[in-house]
Parts: C-alpha cells; structure tokens; sequence
C-alpha cells in the first residue's frame, strides 16, 4: 500500500497508508487529515484540496491536465511550482507520496 506523508503548514505530520487508485484527497477526508477541505469532493470545481508536493515526488506523478492548472490560480494561498489539487493525485502501487498542506485552503 502506498503511504503518504501530510504536512501542515505549522509542520505537524500526519502518515496514512491509501489504497492504489485513490486519490490523495480521498485518502486524506477517509483519515480526517486536516488541513484538506474537498468542498467539492474530487469534482475538479474548487481548488480547496491544494497541496505542495514534496519536489522529489512531483516526477512520480501523472502531468497535470489544463483544467488542474486553471483551477490552481482559484486557490486561497498562491501557487508554487509544487502546487497540485491532491483529487488529481491517484496513488501508485510502490509510491510513497509526501504533500504539505497549505495555511487555508478558503
């Protein structure tokens, strides 16, 4: 089972295991991980499961589609280049992730 490390912005962690074909955002609302609101529950309508991931881990994921990266300019804390929507982030058999949750996410 993949695991991933949540980080919020005060530095606190948070290691849940998830299941191949989840997405970090499932993962996340499933382990009651703060700091990850899904208002529109993986939908691609809101930005309120933004996340930086961890540099080392971004080669590790699927690109990120147009409508992702347009939805990012709608988030509460600016985007970084790290920046992704954890709905969009499908866990991988043999891939641990590490994502650190932004300040707010509305």
């Amino acid at each position: 089972m993949p695991q991933i490390t949540y980080t919020d912005h005060a530095g606190a962690t948070t290691v849940v295991e998830g299941n191949v074909g989840d997405s970090v955002m499932e993962t996340a609302v499933r382990h009651g991980v703060p700091g990850i609101v899904a208002e529109c529950g993986g939908s691609l309508s809101c930005a309120t499961c933004h996340v930086f991931v961890d540099s080392g881990h971004l080669g590790l994921l699927d690109p990120m589609s147009e409508m992702e990266d347009e939805m990012l300019y709608g988030t509460a804390v600016d985007r970084e280049d790290n920046s992704r929507l954890s709905c969009q982030l499908r866990l991988q058999d043999g891939c641990d992730l590490h994502v650190t949750t932004p300040e707010t996410q509305v």
